[in-house]
């Protein structure tokens, strides 16, 4: 990480304009610490990534959060065309300074160099692949894919440069931790999957009421032993012994949570607002 950080304070130098990539559930806490300093005086376009899975109304609050901040901010669904439309919209908005600038010193036709930034496994590949209308960069699943960097020509006057995501080595805010791990941005390992099963559900439970009863037909007022007891033996989770398998509840609730069965849903919330 250390080395790619060293990489991209080079890579700006050549650089007018900073996208970065957060997830929308958790727009704070999938921000790298750096971005802020790191592209200082250039333009800032702030992606919320997989909205389509965000509690629209945070959402809203946290667009309005970061333009009081200047940085122009968009919700994302990739695979919404308008959401991209917009997108695009934006990327043009946070351009025109640097335009305006080449115009005032008679440069003509420079294009605008845009870096997208964002922490590992945050779908960087997958929004230049959108922006481009091509695989022009490769994708995957697994955080760290991307290895090197590339610059891909979109249409207009646009040049995207593809660069590793950056992730700060170790966790000193175990929130920040938790809420990554919770939407699966990172290995889930760096905390028992069942506290964390526990932890979220008292989190929805008071945030989301209902949704909890809905979805699995349980209280949302259990203690911390009874939650994965409960979603297992309401699921038919049995071991052997016809013990609640709450290994395997505890995997179907994070799985659920994350891929919106329970609804959609924000667990970072703006402070003193």
């Amino acid at each position: 990480m250390t080395k790619a950080l060293r990489q991209m304070k080079e890579d700006i130098k050549l650089i007018d304009l900073v996208i970065e990539l957060v997830d929308a559930r958790i727009p704070l806490a999938s921000r790298n610490p750096d971005i802020d300093s790191l592209a200082s005086g250039r333009g800032r376009v702030l992606v919320l990534g997989k909205s389509d899975l965000a509690d629209p109304g945070e959402t809203e609050k946290w667009i309005s959060f970061f333009s009081k901040q200047d940085i122009y901010a968009v919700a994302m669904d990739s695979r919404d065309k308008k959401s991209m439309k917009a997108l695009r919209t934006q990327i043009d908005k946070a351009s025109e300074k640097k335009r305006e600038r080449d115009r005032k010193k008679g440069i003509k036709n420079r294009p605008v160099r845009a870096l997208v930034a964002g922490i590992p496994n945050i779908g960087k590949s997958t929004l230049i692949n959108t922006l481009a209308g091509r695989a022009s960069a490769k994708t995957g699943n697994k955080p760290g894919v991307t290895k090197g960097k590339q610059w891909i020509r979109l249409g207009g006057d646009i040049e995207l440069l593809d660069t590793p995501g950056l992730l700060w080595p170790k966790f000193e805010d175990k929130e920040v931790g938790f809420l990554l791990a919770s939407v699966g941005t990172i290995n889930e390992d760096i905390l028992p999957r069942e506290e964390m099963a526990i932890e979220l559900y008292h989190r929805l439970a008071v945030k989301y009421p209902g949704r909890i009863t809905e979805r699995y037909g349980i209280k949302e007022d259990l203690g911390d032993a009874e939650v994965l007891t409960n979603i297992a033996l309401k699921r038919g989770f049995l071991l052997k012994d016809s013990e609640p398998d709450i290994v395997r509840a505890s995997r179907l609730f994070l799985d659920e949570v994350r891929g919106g069965m329970l609804g959609r849903i924000s667990l970072e919330e703006i402070k003193n607002e």
